[in-house]
């Protein structure tokens, strides 16, 4: 990169321009892993967190296994009364269970929130997610419920929320620092590119041929919370430096998500494309 090439202020720029043009409030740290540096809208402004916790999540989870502190091969089994209305892997193995390690690649792959309950299970719930976060340096994100009850995150509250560049900084940590074992954060980033959820978001406005992953996530559906859909993950161009992004974008008005939001977070991803 690095993103501090950007002297002039033109990508800041073109972040709040983006904001602008889409309506709503938009979010967004890009951050280089080598320097730290950081350009970022709002950056250090709380967003719900949504379902973009479950990449920190698998990344605890594989990290335990590792250590042995986490059997990643035992079966788990759940019943119909754990299945929420999107888990789709969860209800098509209702019968069957699944291993840890499987229960982990839906999480981060589809999403799928039955299974990032189970995992929640594991490692010592919400407060253990936390508690990584906090040993990762992060003293911001902060997991406070379960799927679904974590979506709903009213205005002002700091419950289940994170800043862009509280979220960059420790997934940024969790990829590229060593912050948990290599072998783990290698599946992350394997399962991370394969995620199926992302596909609009900002990996649509990046150049062809980059390698990108991500994990999505999208809030919306009670009338007394501002919808968020918000998208994390890193970007490489070819024979270049990773960029780390964190990109939250929340409605203007009370109620679902705002349309605009996969064009303003497909927008960041052509903004990230300009920094190289």
């Amino acid at each position: 990169m690095p993103v501090r090439t950007d002297t002039g202020g033109r990508i800041d720029a073109k972040l709040h321009l983006i904001e602008v043009a889409n309506g709503g409030a938009l979010g967004a740290a890009l951050l280089d892993p080598l320097s730290g540096d950081v350009i970022g809208n709002r950056a250090d402004e709380r967003f719900a967190l949504c379902s973009t916790f479950k990449a920190s999540l698998v990344a605890l989870v594989l990290d335990l296994g590792i250590a042995g502190k986490l059997d990643l091969g035992e079966v788990v089994y759940w019943t119909q009364a754990d299945l929420l209305s999107y888990a789709p892997f969860a209800k098509q193995r209702l019968a069957n269970g699944a291993t840890i390690t499987e229960l982990a690649g839906a999480a981060q792959i589809l999403s799928d929130n039955t299974a990032a309950n189970l995992l929640l299970q594991r490692v010592g719930g919400p407060e253990g997610l936390t508690a990584f976060w906090r040993s990762l340096g992060d003293e911001v994100s902060r997991l406070d419920d379960i799927e679904g009850a974590l979506n709903h995150v009213l205005p002002g509250s700091e419950r289940n929320t994170t800043t862009p560049r509280a979220m960059a900084t420790t997934l940024a940590k969790i990829l590229y620092s060593g912050a948990i074992a290599r072998e783990a954060s290698d599946q992350l980033k394997a399962w991370m590119r394969e995620t199926q959820t992302g596909a609009k978001k900002v990996r649509a406005g990046l150049p062809q041929g980059w390698d990108a992953g991500d994990k999505t996530g999208n809030s919306g559906g009670w009338p007394d919370m501002y919808g968020v859909s918000a998208d994390i993950g890193f970007a490489v161009p070819p024979n270049g430096a990773p960029i780390i992004f964190a990109a939250y974008h929340r409605a203007a008005a009370l109620g679902a998500p705002s349309a605009n939001a996969d064009a303003a977070l497909a927008q960041v991803g052509e903004a990230i494309g300009r920094l190289p």
